[in-house]
């Protein structure tokens, strides 16, 4: 799916913060990321779907990328494979409703950083200012 939109987040200009991309395909989500990050991120991008999360990074290459994993076409962990085979540098957090082992082991093998739960968006937000 295509990517949803980007841009500079009010009264910063480019180079001033971090760039994410947000691939999610729920919208109230990503606006709740997108609020959780406004004064650490100079540019947030959205894609609605980890199908056109590789095309997304090509276009804006974030420092982060929040990916969940269950999307409707692709999912996050196919999707974070793609963005790591191209772009090796990349880094992706699986930010997910899914405590699953295996789950996180395979967003490990897709070349995931951390596997972070939705129910704690607020360790997003720390692990970012840790590494930003």
């Amino acid at each position: 799916m295509a990517r949803v939109g980007s841009r500079p987040q009010p009264g910063r200009k480019r180079g001033d913060g971090l760039r994410v991309l947000i691939v999610e395909d729920n919208p109230e989500m990503r606006r709740l990321l997108k609020r959780l990050l406004a004064d650490l991120a100079a540019e947030v991008a959205e894609c609605d779907d980890g199908g056109g999360a590789l095309q997304a990074y090509r276009d804006c290459q974030p420092d982060w990328v929040l990916m969940d994993i269950e999307m409707k076409v692709t999912d996050g962990i196919t999707a974070t494979r793609q963005i790591r085979a191209v772009f090796p540098e990349a880094k992706v957090f699986i930010v997910t409703n899914h405590d699953n082992p295996r789950l996180r082991q395979a967003a490990r093998q897709a070349g995931a950083c951390h596997y972070l739960l939705k129910d704690d968006l607020l360790e997003v937000r720390r692990l970012l200012q840790s590494r930003g």
